[in-house]
């Protein structure tokens, strides 16, 4: 359980930390450059959801070691081991579509549920982040 627990502990840190960068860079590339508003709108949503990639691959690396390791459980049911299982399986957990053809056991689970919580902060953060930095461009 130690094992589990630094491991989900160091998941949830770093998509924080990967988070936080990505719209901070976001807001600093806003502030160094005078671009049309629609424009800085939509490089803000690139740059968010390359953000969301980038973290929910984090996930599914952290999945993919998990089911090849001999501490954890695996993923039941339309699963092979491939990383684009344990992806397919993180991008559906973190957007908490949660569509269950692929199951987490074990300690997994957990890690399955916290991801699903940190998926919702981050988007929730970048729902903010979004519609300030529309209310700032789109003022009349």
């Amino acid at each position: 359980m130690l094992v589990a627990f630094l491991l989900n502990s160091f998941l949830v840190a770093v998509t924080v930390l990967i988070h936080h960068e990505a719209l901070n860079s976001l807001f600093l590339l806003g502030q160094k450059f005078s671009v049309r508003r629609n424009t800085a709108v939509l490089i803000g949503v690139f740059g968010a959801l390359l953000a969301h990639i980038v973290e929910m691959w984090l996930f599914a690396l952290g999945y993919f070691f998990m089911v090849h390791s001999d501490y954890f459980e695996t993923l039941e049911g339309n699963f092979d081991g491939s990383l684009i299982d344990c992806a397919y399986f993180s991008f559906v957990t973190y957007t908490s579509l949660g569509i269950g053809d692929i199951a987490p056991t074990g300690h997994l689970r957990f890690t399955a549920g916290l991801e699903a919580l940190t998926g919702l902060m981050m988007i929730t953060w970048t729902a903010s982040f979004m519609f300030l930095k529309m209310q700032r461009y789109w003022e009349r």
